[in-house]
């Protein structure tokens, strides 16, 4: 079975890992490492520093990770799979998903898709010419009190109007948008420096922020009936 494996004919063919990380990741990748009481414990992490560098997860990549964590690249593959932040082909500078599931779909989910295809001039699951979009049918976000929902590299946006999507594919083409979302791929938290006494198992999880449509929801269920 694996000498059919396209991860193994990749690297039969070109000799050696081409996608190794830069210097830079590939020292934060072992302190990453470090960190597991398990090496293959890392795998995850070290597949979004794989997407990160590449812009998505490339066979010589996933190989790579297996090379340093003593796995086969069977099982990193497999384990990426099962995620679908992970892109097995490059995407543009932004994905953007928008989600049809049942209440973005009442609430003008399927509307917002098919106005997308139209402005961006691509299906869903394309990316448009100039490489800087790429189009999404997504699952549920999990956002449904602020339907109907879209994200961009994960970054949510929600309670859209047609103006309210029309203006953000406007910022997401002219570039207006970089600054606050980074490029498909970036993920900060596995950037992040781990302190010494925060090995595995020590410590507690991180304080989680609650999202603006969260906040503003618990406002207006508090306000007195008749206002907000």
């Amino acid at each position: 079975m694996a000498a059919h494996s396209p991860l193994s004919r990749d690297r039969a063919e070109a000799g050696s890992i081409v996608s190794r990380f830069s210097p830079e990741n590939e020292a934060l990748a072992r302190e990453i490492i470090a960190r597991y009481p398990r090496p293959k414990s890392a795998i995850i992490p070290l597949c979004h520093l794989v997407q990160e560098e590449h812009g998505y997860l490339t066979d010589d990549g996933m190989a790579h990770v297996a090379e340093l964590v003593g796995v086969t690249a069977a099982q990193v593959q497999g384990t990426a799979s099962f995620y679908e932040m992970f892109k097995r082909h490059e995407t543009g500078r932004y994905v953007l998903g928008i989600c049809t599931n049942i209440s973005c779909l009442v609430l003008g989910g399927a509307e917002l898709l098919a106005r997308a295809e139209e402005r961006l001039g691509i299906r869903s699951g394309s990316t448009t010419a100039d490489g800087r979009i790429t189009l999404e049918d997504t699952e549920c976000l999990a956002a449904c009190t602020d339907a109907p929902m879209c994200q961009v590299n994960y970054r949510y946006f929600g309670g859209l109007s047609d103006s309210d999507f029309d203006e953000l594919l406007d910022d997401l083409a002219s570039g207006a948008i970089d600054e606050v979302v980074p490029p498909h791929g970036t993920l900060a938290r596995v950037r992040q420096h781990i302190p010494d006494d925060r090995v595995a198992n020590i410590g507690p999880p991180e304080v989680q922020v609650a999202p603006e449509w969260f906040t503003r929801r618990e406002a207006e269920m508090a306000a007195p009936e008749g206002e907000g």
